[in-house]
């Protein structure tokens, strides 16, 4: 694949193990990052161009994105760095997409669909774990039942977390939760509700998160009720409920300097044998006004390996051509089978 495309952040968790895959693939793409010795080093071996930006810098991105068509964000939190490299997307004509699961970073881009229509640049937010899979269930459920006024997603994950993803959550901690209703983005605590779902192996405990589908389904759907949930431990659904008491603490950049020095001393993310052992398993459901009502699950890998996999499936789209400007979700862009593809072994799903 000799059509340009660039991997910004390359050398980061997520950005790294795109990098090894599209290589893999036989494809070239440009590695580019903040930091010039790291993406120096990852560039060298992997032998493929390499360049160093900052993302305040606007005539560097300028530069940097020069003869690119499309640029894969991987370097979070997204909801500092996206709008920058939204900007630069935009003055390139280069398509835009990335891996973030962050709700402000989909409400943000979705709020520049007129301005990118008229650019004819796509920005795709979400081409990873979050939110491919989920919101191609989504579609899927809609698709079964037009009338559906209310959507439940659901998800078990089996894996561990990187850097940046801990990074994130640490930042939102003290946020609360996120709900749709009647369409408009609403405010619950943390941990405001709990349900049981069958993953397939029996009923799990589920609590509800501000996942990214939150935005995202509504977009695809039009749906306008949404919640999202996640498997949790008892503490940890205790502990998700006690941070509301502690949500100025959580706040404080103390707090969060220190739980960020923390994750940074760890391990960057799942290793090999980890992620090959991790599986996901998606649930969701449906409903309408007239009683009606469709449920459906989705099956496939661990989490970073599902969004190495889907990234590269969303680049190579935009690389043959297929790429519709403005504003677009993963399912609203490449349809609720997306996700079938045939670029992922051991993807299925199944309705209830």
């Amino acid at each position: 694949m000799t059509t340009p495309y660039l991997i910004y952040g390359a050398y980061g968790y997520t950005g790294e193990l795109v990098a090894r895959e599209a290589v893999r693939r036989g494809q070239r793409p440009v590695l580019a990052g903040r930091n010039a010795e790291a993406v120096r080093a990852l560039g060298t071996e992997l032998g493929l161009e390499h360049r160093a930006f900052a993302l305040d810098d606007a005539r560097a991105a300028d530069e940097a994105l020069s003869g690119m068509k499309a640029v894969l964000h991987c370097a979070g939190p997204f909801v500092r760095t996206s709008k920058p490299m939204a900007d630069a997307c935009l003055r390139a004509k280069a398509h835009y997409l990335d891996v973030t699961g962050e709700i402000d970073v989909f409400e943000r881009l979705a709020a520049r669909n007129a301005e990118a229509a008229a650019a004819g640049v796509m920005l795709l937010p979400g081409v990873g774990f979050d939110v491919v899979p989920s919101d191609c269930l989504a579609a899927h459920l809609e698709r079964r039942l037009p009338s559906a006024t209310r959507l439940v997603l659901a998800f078990q994950s089996v894996g561990g977390l990187s850097r940046g993803t801990a990074t994130t959550m640490i930042e939102n901690l003290h946020r609360g939760g996120l709900v749709r209703r009647d369409g408009v983005l609403t405010p619950v605590p943390a941990g405001w509700k709990t349900r049981t779902i069958d993953f397939g192996r029996g009923p799990r405990t589920v609590v509800s998160i501000p996942w990214g589908d939150v935005a995202t389904a509504y977009y695809s759907t039009g749906i306008s009720d949404i919640e999202v949930y996640t498997t949790a431990t008892w503490p940890l659904r205790v502990a998700m409920k006690a941070s509301r008491l502690l949500r100025p603490l959580l706040a404080s950049a103390a707090v969060q300097s220190f739980l960020t020095r923390r994750v940074r001393a760890g391990a960057p993310g799942p290793t090999p044998e980890q992620r090959a052992r991790g599986r996901t398993v998606l649930w969701g459901e449906v409903v309408d006004k007239a009683g009606g009502r469709a449920v459906s699950r989705l099956y496939g890998p661990e989490g970073y390996t599902f969004t190495t996999l889907t990234a590269l499936a969303a680049v190579e789209k935009v690389l043959s051509g297929d790429a519709p400007p403005g504003f677009q979700t993963p399912a609203k862009a490449y349809g609720a089978d997306f996700v079938l593809g045939g670029f992922i072994e051991g993807v299925k799903r199944e309705d209830l």
